[in-house]
C-alpha cells in the first residue's frame, strides 16, 4: 500500500497531513477499498470546533455507514465541496481529491501521538 511518509494516522483509517499550520484529513486507501463504493460523505460545517478522539462526519457505501474521527482539536476551515457531487472521489483519489476537511489545529503536538505511516502500515499486516 502506497502511503505518504508525512501522515499521521488513526486505528480508524483517518490520515492527518500537517501542512503550512493547517492539518487536511481524509481516510486510507485500505478503508476506501473496503467500503468499496462510497455513494455519500457528510462532513461539518467552516467553523466547526472538532476535539481529538471525536467523530467529525461519516461515510457512507453500498457496504455500510463508517463514522470520520479526527486525531485532532481545532477549527474547521475548509470541507472538500467535490464530494457532494462526486463522493467516489475518496475511492479513486483518497491521499489527493479525495480529502475531506482542512483544520486549524489548536495544538500540533497531537499529531505525535498519532500512528506514524510505518506504524499504520505494521498493524494492517
Amino acid at each position: 500500500m502506497n502511503l505518504p511518509n508525512d501522515y499521521k494516522l488513526l486505528e480508524t483509517h483517518e490520515w492527518h497531513q500537517l501542512k503550512d499550520g493547517i492539518v487536511t484529513l481524509g481516510i486510507t486507501l485500505f478503508a476506501a477499498d473496503e467500503l468499496t463504493d462510497i455513494t455519500y460523505v457528510s462532513l461539518p460545517k467552516i467553523g466547526t470546533q472538532l476535539t481529538a478522539g471525536n467523530r467529525f462526519g461519516e461515510i457512507e457505501s453500498v457496504k455500510a455507514t463508517s463514522d470520520l474521527y479526527s486525531g485532532i482539536s481545532g477549527e474547521v476551515v475548509e470541507i472538500n465541496s467535490a464530494l457532494n457531487s462526486d463522493p467516489g472521489l475518496v475511492n479513486r483519489e483518497p491521499y489527493t481529491g479525495g480529502w475531506m476537511i482542512r483544520v486549524r489545529p489548536a495544538n500540533t503536538a497531537e499529531l505525535n501521538k498519532l500512528l506514524s505511516a510505518a506504524d499504520y502500515l505494521k498493524q494492517r499486516g
